[in-house]
């Protein structure tokens, strides 16, 4: 019991101190065994079920519905990425027009969820490439990065994945992606420090090198106003 207990506490401080363990988001093997309807269900028998241990009334109007409502929540919106089905096509084209420059895409809105407490992650995505004679569509940006950050996340670990997913689509190594996100797990909870930001960083190819990379962060220090 000892063991047990040294174990759940080593997790808990891995989760309070939000380290992930895998660059690739850890699914089991049958996760694709259940369709959407089958998990709705499930989940909805749990939620009910952490609900009444809370002691909460679900003859209650308000709350009757809860259990439903987060089941839904939970396949279909902010746990969507977890279904290959939803991954958006990187539609690329020929960079005819021949343009050799850095293409910057920021503030991309980025709501995620993180993976240690289930609370919300929310903040804004920069991405950038440079062409090596393929472009993508510039909404395809903001799609990648909406279907990556639904799912469990781990901050790091979304970087990566923005940039490795742009990187297979354009064919070139030259990608970056900066995230600069509040966690609610931080600002609402634990610590409760509403005020911080966590920034992180993922470069690639000439991204790594200093001027290019600097070439970027200035970018996003441009004051944009429509």
């Amino acid at each position: 019991m000892k063991i047990e207990d040294t174990l759940e506490n080593q997790f808990d401080e891995l989760g309070n101190d939000h380290i992930s363990t895998s660059e690739d988001t850890p699914l089991r093997s049958d996760a694709f065994d259940l369709d959407d309807a089958e998990k709705i269900e499930r989940i909805r028998e749990n939620v009910r079920e952490i609900m009444l241990t809370l002691g909460l009334d679900l003859t209650d109007d308000s709350l009757k519905g809860t259990p439903n409502r987060v089941a839904k929540m939970y396949v279909n919106e902010i746990f969507g990425g977890l279904n290959p089905s939803k991954k958006p096509k990187a539609s690329t084209f020929d960079n005819k027009y021949k343009y050799g420059e850095m293409l910057v895409e920021k503030n991309i809105t980025l709501y995620s969820t993180c993976e240690h407490h289930l609370l919300p992650i929310v903040g804004r995505a920069h991405v950038a490439y440079i062409s090596n004679g393929t472009v993508v569509g510039l909404s395809k940006m903001n799609r990648i990065v909406d279907y990556y950050a639904k799912r469990p996340q781990v901050q790091e670990r979304l970087n990566i994945q923005i940039v490795r997913e742009l990187q297979k689509a354009l064919g070139t190594e030259d990608v970056a992606c900066v995230i600069d996100a509040k966690h609610l797990c931080v600002n609402s909870r634990g610590i409760r420090d509403i005020e911080s930001s966590t920034v992180t960083a993922e470069y690639g190819g000439k991204f790594k090198e200093e001027l290019v990379r600097r070439e970027f962060l200035n970018y996003l220090n441009l004051d944009t106003h429509f």
